[in-house]
């Protein structure tokens, strides 16, 4: 069976507070080979964070909209760590793992498409370090027109027929499907296409085995050990 590639899922959240410099460190320390991680646009800056209810993983109340950056940056996201920009979580990596960028927000394709061009440019990262995903196809399309040469992931959920459509006219690099929708024939079917398979979000080992078996290309963990291992 092939080497599945590990993808830290908000770093390695099941160990640190998903999110946060911690956790990137801590899945870059387990051995992991990317780092999933969520962007909101705040007044022209990146900041990693998944849920817009701040509640849900911070000391804040109210919604990111709602919000000033310095507020959000001010905030407790757990074990005193705060929320961090796309900036900070690349200079902690400093290439050592890619990047999978996610697309929470609006305004959020630009800004990323941007970033990610100065940090191939002025320092040393490459296009295939890096791949941008979202349950949004728009923002996807975005970043494709901006710039064909960055990869994009299209985040599944749900059954879909439309998919490879969108993955042909904008050539996506990958498919990044709930587990419930792993099977044989949809694997093979992305595979054909010429699209590598990563399945979120896993942390059974005996789920990991069996996807494994099936010949998905990586999985997001929150817990990189048990994908690194094998």
């Amino acid at each position: 069976m092939k080497k599945l590639i590990c993808i830290a899922h908000r770093g390695a959240s099941g160990h640190e507070p998903e999110n946060t410099l911690s956790s990137v460190e801590k899945a870059i320390e387990l051995g992991a080979d990317w780092i999933e991680i969520d962007v909101y646009a705040v007044e022209g800056e990146l900041i990693i964070i998944h849920d817009e209810r701040l509640k849900c993983t911070t000391s804040g109340t109210g919604y990111i909209r709602d919000k000033s950056l310095a507020y959000l940056l001010s905030l407790d996201a757990g074990k005193g760590q705060r929320i961090p920009t796309l900036r900070e979580i690349l200079d902690l990596a400093d290439r050592k793992v890619g990047i999978n960028v996610e697309l929470k927000g609006p305004k959020t394709a630009a800004l990323t498409r941007s970033l990610i061009e100065d940090y191939i440019r002025e320092r040393q990262w490459n296009y295939e370090q890096f791949i941008v995903s979202s349950f949004n196809r728009r923002r996807l399309g975005q970043v494709k027109k901006l710039n064909p040469r960055i990869r994009i992931g299209i985040l599944i959920d749900r059954q879909s027929r439309n998919y490879m459509r969108f993955a042909r006219r904008y050539d996506a690099y990958s498919v990044h499907i709930h587990v419930s929708l792993a099977s044989a024939r949809f694997i093979g079917h992305a595979h054909e296409s010429g699209l590598k398979v990563f399945v979120y979000t896993v942390n059974s080992p005996d789920e990991i085995e069996r996807l494994q078996a099936l010949g998905v290309d990586g999985i997001f963990t929150d817990f990189p050990e048990l994908v690194v291992r094998r």
